[in-house]
């Protein structure tokens, strides 16, 4: 599989630059796709179509939450972020990590954005309730993930193990998860890759293998998770980017 994904990178470097005008339309389609994607996995009720319309006309669903209209704003503005930073030569710092969390939920959650958990957090699994690192934990935690992130080449590997990382330590009360992919992405996007959008239809796989490495089962299935989404990705954006390119 590594192979494979090696040499579709190559592919698309081949293809840049893209005109900037089928750049633009490109990202934004991935924008709304990966917006989409991460509130689905996390309970939001909206559809594609719908997540299209509300945030590129503002149309207010009839019969779904005010909330989900508000995460889909959210998590809109917070990938155009990740794209920015994803330009930049800025070093992944701590304060970042904490700017992408408030980003996600300023509109949905405005009380807790970028403001680290001050109760326990706990999560079921088969084997029983993992509890993640107390309140008193968080700082020391994400001061060590920051130095990591800091001195970490820009590498698939380096942003699938920012993402379980992230999550493992679970610093905020909600939003980990849409962070922690936020992240991901922003690192894939920096090694130039395309964004990877975990999909609804892999929400049990992707929780399961997100529990099995936090009960010391080991990351290589949650790792693998990402590697066949990296690897689907780049096909479609491959075809998408050849067809933009003509």
């Amino acid at each position: 599989m590594l192979e494979r994904i090696t040499a579709l990178k190559v592919e698309l470097d081949a293809l840049r630059p893209l005109d900037a005008a089928a750049l633009a339309r490109l990202e934004h389609y991935y924008n709304v796709d990966l917006t989409y994607t991460s509130n689905a996995i996390e309970g939001n009720t909206l559809t594609p179509v719908e997540t299209t319309l509300v945030i590129e006309k503002g149309i207010t669903i009839a019969g779904k939450p005010l909330r989900d209209h508000l995460e889909a704003l959210d998590h809109f503005d917070a990938i155009r972020y990740v794209r920015e930073l994803a330009r930049s030569e800025c070093p992944l710092i701590e304060a970042e990590v904490r700017s992408l969390h408030n980003m996600v939920i300023r509109r949905s959650q405005p009380e807790i954005a970028g403001r680290y958990a001050q109760v326990n957090r706990y999560v079921r699994t088969d084997t029983g309730r993992h509890t993640f690192p107390s309140p008193a934990e968080i700082p020391a935690l994400m001061g060590d993930f920051a130095a990591w992130l800091a001195g970490a080449d820009s590498t698939p590997e380096t942003a699938f193990t920012a993402h379980r990382r992230l999550v493992d330590i679970h610093p905020f009360h909600d939003g980990n998860g849409r962070t922690a992919r936020l992240l991901m992405n922003l690192i894939l996007i920096r090694a130039g890759y395309p964004p990877v959008a975990v999909r609804p239809e892999d929400r049990l796989e992707y929780t399961m293998a997100l529990q099995q490495a936090q009960s010391g089962g080991g990351p290589e299935q949650f790792e693998w998770l990402m590697y066949e989404r990296l690897e689907s990705t780049l096909r479609e954006y491959l075809h998408m980017a050849s067809t933009g390119k003509q």
